[in-house]
């Protein structure tokens, strides 16, 4: 089976497997997911991630963070599609929950969060909203 939109695809098992508590979900690799995970640990959404080898590809194995019994990530989404890009000018990112999620912006120059977007005077595609 092909899968057309991978970042939908791992959001929702790292959405499903915190609904369920797990410790851990296994996702695909790819470089733009890599730096979603380094992104979420920096900002204190997982605890940690690593990459795994199998026999013929590549996976990430992302340890998900809960406070207390009440998981670290209460909803993660994909705003951008392949069917519907969102693209948004340096002025116009959006805020999420008025700064207490964040929004996964790639840019020209690399993957951000939305702060660190703003900052730098960067536009780019709406990836995905995190809170």
């Amino acid at each position: 089976m092909s899968r057309t939109d991978l970042i939908a695809d791992v959001f929702t098992v790292i959405r499903n497997a915190a609904a369920v508590h797990k410790e851990a979900a296994i996702i695909p690799y790819s470089n733009l997911i890599f730096k979603i995970c380094e992104i979420l640990k920096d900002q204190k959404y997982i605890d940690n991630f690593k990459k795994v080898e199998t026999e013929n590809f590549k996976q990430i194995k992302v340890y998900l963070r809960y406070e207390g019994k009440k998981s670290a990530i209460s909803q993660i989404k994909r705003v951008s599609r392949p069917s519907r890009r969102i693209y948004k000018k340096k002025d116009e990112i959006p805020s999420v929950l008025q700064g207490y999620g964040l929004a996964i912006i790639s840019t020209s120059e690399g993957v951000f969060t939305d702060s660190q977007a703003k900052e730098k005077g960067l536009g780019g595609e709406v990836v995905g909203m995190v809170w």
